[in-house]
């Protein structure tokens, strides 16, 4: 198991893999090492079911922190195709929150969850000794639709296009330059490029907007190793080679000068809000369009073939296993 973040494959296959409890058979999809959400059919529909933790930072003020927390739940299951319909939230608070900060954060689940057309089913929340920031409980997010509308993880076929929107970095430089502004040594311009990424942090309308615009075969948010793990564990997933060019992703104002400073691969950083994509050939151009128009930078990056593996620029890659952004926020968290 790694020091930090999620566990690797190996750990996930030996320890957690065969224990799954019962086998049903409405489990279509089931648990698998870098596959965002699971799906059950019910009464001839599916429902797509991803499960997160819940982090708050009070530092990025609450309603920011509240966006960033309610998007990353709804990231898993929004990959699925299917529109997010459903939440399960689990509070476990620590005892100095106060009624106020904690009245702004609800108020920023309702107001997001209503703009998506999500219902709060069910819940706790409580305040117990013991809980500490940023890690302050869980949900479960739910996305019920119908089966032709589904996009499975492992749906990538040879002879499909891969896209990406925002491209690498986003997470890392938004997240961090927001958070330690005070320490980053970069001109003024340039900080306030990087931290306008904030809320460029949820790739849940890049999700909604591809699923409806084309044959779209399969999607991953590039959160924990960034786009490089997040291009190992789709190429795995579908048992097939990617083909893909860094020159040909779009990349934001402020991105890289960002990770240079904090001496982090952008590449192989969380970048919560970029999508990964691949699309029929047919469709690529219509998906990228409807990206365009919606406000979202996209680009095609590679294609599908047979195979395995992926192989940037011609030299093959593998997962980086570890988020190099990780021990960065917690060597500038130790200075506050």
């Amino acid at each position: 198991m790694t020091d930090l973040g999620k566990v690797d494959r190996d750990f996930f296959d030996e320890h957690i893999y065969p224990r799954l409890g019962a086998e049903r058979d409405d489990v279509t999809l089931g648990p698998r090492h870098g596959v965002d959400f699971g799906v059950i059919e019910v009464g001839g529909r599916v429902v797509a079911v991803a499960t997160d933790p819940l982090s708050l930072l009070p530092e990025l003020g609450f309603e920011r922190a509240a966006w960033f927390a309610f998007h990353v739940v709804m990231s898993d299951v929004a990959v699925s195709g299917l529109r997010p319909t459903h939440l399960a939230v689990d509070f476990n608070l620590p005892p100095e929150i106060a009624d106020e900060e904690f009245a702004t954060v609800w108020e920023t689940f309702d107001r997001e969850a209503r703009e998506l057309g999500v219902s709060v089913v069910t819940g706790h929340t409580a305040r117990y000794s013991g809980c500490r920031y940023p890690w302050v409980g869980g949900a479960t997010t739910l996305a019920v639709g119908d089966r032709e509308n589904l996009v499975r993880p492992d749906g990538a076929r040879p002879g499909d296009r891969v896209l990406v929107t925002k491209g690498p970095g986003v997470e890392a430089a938004g997240f961090l330059v927001t958070l330690f502004e005070e320490h980053v040594e970069l001109p003024e311009d340039t900080v306030e490029s990087a931290k306008d990424r904030f809320y460029d942090m949820s790739p849940v309308r890049d999700a909604l907007v591809a699923a409806e615009a084309g044959a779209v075969t399969a999607m991953h948010d590039a959160t924990e190793c960034g786009i490089h793990g997040a291009l190992v564990e789709m190429a795995r997933a579908a048992g097939v080679r990617f083909d893909v060019s860094h020159d040909d992703a779009p990349v934001l104002p402020g991105v890289l000068e960002a990770c240079e400073f904090f001496d982090i691969d952008p590449w192989e950083s969380t970048t919560e809000g970029t999508l990964l994509l691949t699309v029929a050939p047919e469709d690529a151009d219509d998906v990228l369009a409807a990206l365009t128009d919606a406000g979202i930078p996209a680009a095609e990056m590679g294609t599908v073939r047979e195979g395995d593996g992926v192989y940037v620029d011609r030299s093959r890659i593998e997962h980086p296993d570890v988020d190099p952004s990780w021990q960065v926020f917690a060597e500038y968290a130790d200075r506050e």
